[in-house]
């Protein structure tokens, strides 16, 4: 008895999904089908790694040496315990990543219930040349989420994300939204060098549909004459209120965004993971003194990215 084709595919999807490509937790990573214990584990195994390791997308944009060398340890350890004998390519993937040398950098890719892979370089360390901006945060990924829930907020729109980052949910709103233009945006030097190469390592460009450009947007100093220039519909950001140093200049312009368009205030998401609760709760006091109201909104219904679900993450909507 063979391996069935539907087996093989659902569990290339399963593999694909949740393991090497999001460099989640290794140790949740388990299989759900009784034929792994039968004779025909090994199959299963060596699927398993060329829909891994070998596979073309992984090749392309590796994740960090060190999440690899846990991954086919794991993969070993599992798939001994079953067979009892090795697997040579397990022990040749894990020999080449085993004198591979750690760098700041490495890409973790996504993918997107239509079909596409978000690719992204970031950095390993959470924090890097001063700044938090160079990793993806568990907040985007909700906000990536809630977007694909609602991909008719996004729909034909010009959208202004403040503090981008590495740049995952932009790239996923502009893949599975449509947009009529998206405006990334950030301040740290490195972080805008490292937000274009993602931003044009995923193919946009400002040329295509939808277009995008990448901004300088320096929260202090922005007028709202160059606000009302971008004629922006919809305010995105995800994970900004993380310290108090900076809940007053992002109140200022939040409050220079609702009261610059002469079309009507753009229609503003903020998506924050709540770390510290003062640190937000500040947050909603200034939002008050500037007299800008928030909601609270529901959290998206699919889930798509894996990211830590424990985690207190809110999403509120601005108006005046």
């Amino acid at each position: 008895m063979s391996v069935s084709k539907l087996a093989q595919e659902r569990l290339g999807d399963y593999i694909l999904k949740y393991c090497l490509l999001f460099e989640i937790n290794i140790f949740y990573f388990t299989f759900h089908t009784t034929e792994l214990r039968s004779k025909h584990s090994t199959k299963y195994f060596l699927l398993c790694c060329f829909q891994t390791c070998f596979h073309a997308l992984c090749r392309k944009f590796p994740p960090s040496v060190n999440y690899r060398k846990r991954f086919l340890t794991e993969l070993i350890r599992r798939q001994e315990t079953v067979d009892h004998a090795p697997l040579d390519e397990l022990y040749d993937a894990l020999a080449d990543v085993v004198g591979a040398e750690e760098k700041s950098e490495c890409y973790k890719s996504y993918l997107l219930p239509c079909g596409d892979t978000v690719s992204l370089l970031e950095n390993v360390a959470l924090i890097s040349e001063g700044t938090t901006g160079l990793v993806t945060w568990e907040a985007a990924l909700y906000l990536a989420e809630w977007a694909l829930d609602h991909q008719q907020v996004f729909t034909g729109r010009t959208i202004l994300e403040l503090g981008s980052g590495v740049g995952f949910t932009g790239i996923t709103i502009c893949r599975s939204c449509s947009p009529k233009k998206f405006i990334f945006s950030d301040c740290h030097t490195t972080v805008l060098e490292k937000l274009r190469d993602n931003v044009q390592l995923n193919g946009l460009t400002e040329k295509m549909s939808p277009a995008v450009s990448v901004e300088e947007l320096d929260w202090m100093t922005v007028t709202k004459e160059q606000i009302k220039e971008m004629e922006v519909n919809t305010v995105i950001a995800a994970d900004v209120v993380y310290h108090p140093d900076i809940v007053e200049s992002l109140v200022k312009l939040l409050s220079k965004i609702l009261s610059g368009s002469a079309e009507g205030a753009p229609k503003i998401l903020i998506c924050s993971t709540i770390r510290n609760s003062e640190t937000y709760s500040g947050f909603k006091q200034q939002l008050e003194a500037a007299g800008i109201s928030h909601h609270v909104i529901t959290g998206p219904v699919r889930k798509v990215f894996p990211y830590n679900r424990d985690s207190f993450i809110e999403m509120i909507t601005l108006y005046k």
